[in-house]
């Protein structure tokens, strides 16, 4: 059994618990970044309604109703418990359980892949394999895409503080989402942080896409593509 199973019911209110505080509900968060990977993937990819996507570490599936745009979407999760809440909340997309080694997927068979705030749950000996696992499973071209949390932000560490399933979390920079994608053989594609402001004015998202070198985000994304 999962961790996480025990948050079968609770996973949302739990975030939300954390983030209180800052004004925003959960979903803004979830819709800044699918905006951003959904940004990432016309650039890189084309348009997402001709793309596979995979997402390790899907959760309920909270943020799936913000990327209708992909054709095909797929997740996994460690937890069985969240795997089949995300399965009744979003029949259109496939999930699936896994053992948080190996994906159960062939090798070359999605266009994307993605994590979001899943690394930082990984003990640091295990990560290059999930990177390792992420790159397996894109086609050659295909793009890697990570968020994680800003150690460097600390409203974001309070955040982190507060979660009842972050305790003992050990967060992960930039550089060393850059690193892991490398060592997995990935090229890289993007680095920049996001989710500067916790309002959805509309000058404030044009001002955060030129922030993105700014280490001041809550989060930040590294994405990579498979070359070989």
């Amino acid at each position: 059994m999962s961790e996480f199973d025990r948050y079968g019911e609770t996973y949302e209110q739990a975030v939300d618990d954390a983030i209180r505080f800052g004004g925003a509900e959960h979903a803004f968060y979830l819709e800044a970044k699918a905006r951003a990977l959904l940004e990432l993937a016309r650039r890189e990819l084309g348009d997402p309604a001709h793309l596979h996507a995979l997402d390790v570490g899907s959760g309920p599936g909270s943020m799936h109703p913000y990327l209708a745009e992909i054709g095909a979407l797929e997740g996994v999760d460690v937890s069985q418990a969240l795997v089949e809440r995300a399965a009744a909340a979003n029949p259109n997309v496939l999930y699936r359980p896994y053992d948080g080694r190996t994906l159960p997927f062939a090798d070359a068979g999605f266009d994307l892949a993605f994590a979001v705030n899943v690394f930082h749950h990984v003990e640091p000996p295990d990560r290059a394999n999930l990177a390792a696992e992420l790159a397996r499973v894109v086609r050659r071209g295909g793009i890697v895409a990570v968020f994680e949390h800003n150690p460097l932000n600390p409203l974001t560490r309070l955040v982190v503080a507060r979660c009842e399933f972050d305790e003992g979390v050990q967060l992960l920079s930039t550089r060393e989402a850059r690193d892991l994608l490398a060592e997995a053989g990935l090229q890289p594609v993007e680095r920049r942080y996001i989710l500067f402001f916790p309002w959805r004015a509309s000058f404030l998202q044009r001002l955060e896409a030129r922030l993105g070198p700014v280490p001041l985000g809550a989060q930040h994304l590294t994405a990579a593509r498979r070359s070989d």
